[in-house]
């Protein structure tokens, strides 16, 4: 299977056919019927949770095409844009923003890297720093709540979904001061961004201008910590408040341009959900064959204390998300070493952090980064040129990631606070 797909890559073969050709291969070798193929890649995607996805990603495309997404970035550009390299990290603060609506990080890429990656390339930042750069910061859109991934590990691991959420505003917030301050230095270092502030609105007026799309986090947050409606539900209420705000308040989208952002919207959904159902599979034939099982064995039996068993487990999560879809790793993953990390006395919504985070990363890198392809796809470069400016980015990651493992009061402080 594995050196099926690694063929598939090397012939260029699209990500979720190699995945899914790779699957096949397994099928044919352990004589299975082949209509499992059909049936696991329908019940990958038959998911409630998973109804979030395509609403999120109509959302950010209505807040792109609506102006939502740039008042945001305006109002982000008038806290942060008056700096050196002020540009880039308001591409940080506005997916931070936009991560607490969207709930997907490549609706945060496509809405918000179609604003900024040309507005980057236009103030001399070179393509591919820009496209590693909103490609990175997207990745808060399942960090800080709502989060799809968050939603998929409390179904598996039975875990307060809710918890979760509140869990996951510590370490998004590290994340992206950390975001901030690396492209900060970054663009000092190598003497860019010294014209960021041209065009720059006063932070009062981006405020009134940014009133109604600001409003839009305080709805989706509100009603779904008010219980008012659940996370996936609060997809779709994002997609109807942005198509109000966008059709009604700043009226710049007409009848007409409704197709088109339907039509982009489905394309996207399909593309997701597509490699979604062949990674199901593929993770169906894994699980079948007892391979994270036994990992899960391994770890318990070889880590004989948390600390040991938590870096072995970011260091084979950080592999495994590197070759499996991150929803589809969670599925798998979640319900065995959730409880060998209860068994070790780490709390399983900080374990869930912990989890989310590190899979976080494989949406960034390669071969399966979903995130790299829709950045790659606004800035309308291949995916080997993005690699070399992309490494610094992971390794700031990586960095946060072992804050969060190790300090366990960013991820439970406000949890407990909330919940206790």
């Amino acid at each position: 299977m594995l050196i099926t797909m690694v063929l598939g890559f090397a012939l260029s073969v699209s990500v979720a056919v190699s995945i899914g050709l790779a699957a096949i291969v397994g099928i044919q070798v352990s004589n299975a019927n082949m209509l499992l193929s059909a049936k696991e890649m329908f019940n990958a995607i038959n998911k409630f949770p998973l109804a979030a996805i395509p609403f999120f990603i109509l959302a950010g495309n209505l807040m792109e095409t609506g102006g939502i997404s740039r008042r945001l970035v305006e109002f982000a550009k008038s806290i942060v844009g008056g700096v050196q390299g002020g540009l880039p990290m308001t591409c940080v603060l506005t997916c931070m923003i936009f991560a607490a609506v969207s709930g997907s990080s490549v609706a945060t890429t496509f809405a918000i890297g179609a604003i900024l990656i040309p507005a980057l390339i236009k103030h001399g930042y070179p393509t591919t720093w820009a496209a590693a750069l909103q490609a990175t910061s997207a990745e808060l859109g399942v960090i800080i709540p709502p989060s799809i991934p968050m939603i998929l590990y409390g179904v598996s691991a039975e875990v307060s979904i809710g918890e979760l959420f509140i869990a996951g505003f510590g370490p998004g917030i590290l994340i992206s001061l950390a975001l901030m301050a690396f492209v900060w230095a970054y663009c000092k270092w190598n003497g860019w961004g010294k014209n960021d502030g041209d065009g720059r609105l006063g932070f009062l007026t981006a405020t009134r201008q940014a009133a109604w799309a600001l409003l839009m986090p305080v709805i989706i947050l509100g009603g779904i910590y008010g219980g008012i409606f659940t996370p996936t539900e609060a997809s779709a209420v994002a997609v109807l408040y942005a198509l109000v705000v966008g059709m009604l308040v700043y009226r710049e989208i007409s009848l007409k341009d409704l197709y088109a952002v339907l039509r982009k919207s489905v394309v996207s959904s399909s593309v997701i959900m597509f490699i979604i159902a062949n990674a199901g599979l593929f993770a169906f034939l894994i699980t079948r064959a007892g391979v994270p099982e036994a990992i899960g064995h391994w770890l318990e039996d070889v880590l004989k204390n948390p600390a040991m068993f938590l870096l072995g487990v970011n260091a084979a999560l950080f592999i495994i998300g590197m070759f499996i879809e991150t929803s589809a790793a969670i599925i798998v993953l979640a319900p065995i070493l959730a409880p060998v990390a209860v068994h070790f006395g780490i709390d399983p919504v900080h374990f869930g952090l912990v989890m989310v985070v590190n899979l976080a990363l494989g949406m960034i890198t390669p071969p399966f980064g979903v995130n790299l392809f829709a950045a790659c796809t606004v800035a309308r470069i291949s995916l080997d040129k993005i690699i070399r400016h992309l490494l610094p980015f992971v390794a700031v990651i990586l960095v946060c990631l072992m804050v969060i493992t190790y300090v366990p009061a960013l991820s439970l402080g406000l949890r407990d606070l909330v919940y206790r």
